[in-house]
């Protein structure tokens, strides 16, 4: 076995040394990094009804404009459900002018003409009655007679009163209740017509704002449940880097820190502004692990690219959480 002198020792000590620092230079490095990808902000539209697709007449990956027609629904059965409310609309407020234009001057003619008709039946009830009571005190006429006379007299009465009360009815015009009931249904009907018509408009899904034509997950001919992904955009502005935060660094992130981001293929170091970070890890929770463990945890940030417009989705990066 070989002697191992006391230069050869000191040697080999200063060598360890030198490797561990180097080793834990590496490691440090390694834990100052936050390593992700560039994202934008995803625009999700969904279907309001199930309906049948008819024409898609932008292409994924394609740019659009605020208002560009992305996919459009069969609104055939809508289209009906918005004339039907149009004509509700409409007779509403015809009843509603009726009401506030009162009687026709031939209704009140007609109610006029029956009133007096009543008024000269009751004349003649009431001579016939007074004609048979007549008779009866000279016994020329039976007690039926009278009684017959009496009846035909009573009704002719009551016939008077209900052409008055509708003569009235008339003349006086319509009451300030009926006119708020009429009111209050023309506005319930105009209320009911507009949101059908959001319904109809609802069914061509256009482009919220200016991005970039992701996705479009149904084809034409297919019918969409309600509720379902019909386009997805993404963005038309600058990108934020999505990258996972050691632990070690989570204490010291505050929202509007600027820190370097290095991104594949551009040379230089980019500023990011970090917009958002998760409370809570991305794997197990902190509670659970001992001290060596918790080190190997990560939470999510977002930062802002200050000036990455025109970079592509989707890229690695690296968020340099040492730099001072």
């Amino acid at each position: 076995m070989p002697t191992v002198t006391p230069l050869l020792l000191a040697v080999r000590t200063l060598t360890y040394g030198l490797l561990l620092s180097l080793l834990a230079g590496c490691a440090g490095e390694a834990n100052d990094l936050a390593l992700g990808t560039l994202e934008r902000d995803r625009i999700i539209l969904r279907a309001t009804a199930s309906e049948i697709i008819v024409d898609q007449p932008r292409q994924e990956g394609r740019p659009v404009k605020r208002g560009d027609l992305l996919v459009q629904l069969d609104d055939r059965n809508q289209r009906a459900v918005v004339a039907r409310a149009q004509a509700e609309v409409a007779r509403a407020a015809a009843r509603m002018e009726e009401l506030r234009n009162g009687a026709r001057k031939e209704d009140i003619a007609a109610a006029s003409a029956r009133a007096s008709g009543a008024q000269a039946t009751l004349v003649e009830a009431e001579a016939n009655y007074q004609r048979a009571r007549r008779l009866l005190a000279q016994n020329l006429a039976a007690q039926a007679t009278v009684d017959t006379a009496l009846a035909t007299r009573d009704a002719a009465e009551a016939s008077l009163e209900s052409a008055r009360e509708e003569l009235l009815r008339l003349t006086n015009g319509t009451r300030p209740e009926q006119l708020e009931q009429g009111r209050a249904e023309l506005e319930a009907t105009r209320a009911q017509l507009a949101l059908e018509q959001r319904h109809l408009e609802e069914l061509s899904v256009t482009a919220t704002r200016d991005a970039l034509l992701d996705s479009l997950p149904w084809n034409v001919g297919e019918r969409v449940p309600q509720g379902s992904t019909l386009a997805i955009m993404l963005a038309d502005s600058r990108p934020f880097a999505r990258v996972y935060v050691p632990e070690i660094h989570r204490a010291h992130l505050r929202v509007g820190m600027e820190v370097p981001v290095h991104v594949d293929g551009i040379d230089g170091a980019l500023t990011g502004q970090l917009r958002w970070v998760a409370t809570d890890p991305a794997f197990t929770p902190y509670y659970a692990l001992n001290a060596s463990d918790r080190s190997r945890l990560v939470y999510m940030a977002e930062f802002d690219l200050l000036d990455g417009d025109g970079l592509p989705t989707g890229v690695p990066v690296q968020v340099d959480l040492g730099h001072d």
